[in-house]
């Protein structure tokens, strides 16, 4: 009986991150104004199922900088989801691999510029370019996803 109920705890326990997770609103620091960041904001929340509050930033870089953000993959936002940083138009399927595996040494993934057809980005009509996603953080950097052809 003890071992059951042993169990039981363990399996609730392991629980337990992923509801105060799914509650934590995400944060994104965005240049004022910027309306794909918006787009890609709604996007998060429609699948992650979390709140994004949006945050006009105009000191932005210095949150970069915090974040260990490489300055050659900077984009328009900068958004904060259970400790770790999401920067630019990063897919959410990528979002979601992250946080669900947290690779060791990874701070946070990024999407350099704002490439057409990424998250936010999307014109109807106009071709999807190419990007990568970036891996980032005390191990360097690294490819984490391709997108596109």
């Amino acid at each position: 009986m003890k071992t059951a109920l042993r169990s039981a705890l363990t399996a609730a326990a392991l629980l337990v991150p992923v509801a105060v997770s799914a509650a934590t609103p995400i944060v994104m620091h965005r240049d004022p104004g910027c309306g794909c960041c918006a787009k890609w904001a709604a996007q998060v929340q429609r699948q992650l199922g979390r709140q994004v509050r949006v945050v006009d930033d105009s000191n932005r870089p210095a949150l970069q900088k915090r974040a260990g953000v490489p300055a050659d993959v900077s984009s328009c936002h900068t958004a904060i989801a259970d400790g770790m940083a999401f920067e630019g138009h990063v897919p959410i399927a990528d979002m979601k691999r992250a946080l669900a595996t947290r690779p060791k040494g990874v701070r946070g993934l990024a999407v350099g510029g704002m490439p057409l057809g990424s998250p936010g980005m999307e014109v109807p009509g106009v071709k999807a370019q190419a990007y990568d996603v970036v891996a980032f953080g005390s191990t360097g950097r690294r490819l984490f996803a391709r997108h596109g052809s």
